[in-house]
């Protein structure tokens, strides 16, 4: 899969090779990562969300194809803090039909601590050149 200009400067990792159909998003920390509270920033941690969580509805229409998607909507909510570390988000498809795919995501430090959760609403999208 090509990686994305935003993938280059964040440095986060996809992982596609769960056979449920799960996708991850892993992301060491870094200073450029944090806020001025010198936390995992809020936008970020909404972002690996929503690459786990893209990834998750595209596998869900075809794992092989693996088509483009748009984000509809992310309702994210904060549970928790992290400074530094390993994060790992991950996607889990909840339903859908041909066009939407439903998705819940979680957001975890290595420790297993719970950082975020998302619902996401994905729609399938074929690019015209």
């Amino acid at each position: 899969m090509k990686r994305s200009g935003c993938q280059n400067a964040v440095g986060y990792e996809i992982d596609l090779c769960d056979p449920d159909g799960f996708a991850r998003c892993h992301l060491d920390i870094g200073p450029g990562h944090l806020n001025s509270q010198d936390v995992l920033h809020g936008g970020v941690i909404a972002m690996l969300l929503d690459v786990a969580c893209g990834n998750a509805a595209s596998a869900f229409f075809d794992r092989e194809e693996h088509p483009v998607v748009l984000t509809i909507s992310l309702n994210t909510s904060y549970v928790s803090a992290v400074r530094q570390g390993r994060v790992t988000a991950i996607g889990r498809p909840a339903g859908g039909g041909s066009k939407l795919a439903y998705v819940n995501g979680e957001l975890h430090h290595e420790d297993g601590t719970l950082i975020a959760t998302a619902a996401g609403v994905f729609k399938r999208h074929r690019l015209t050149r």
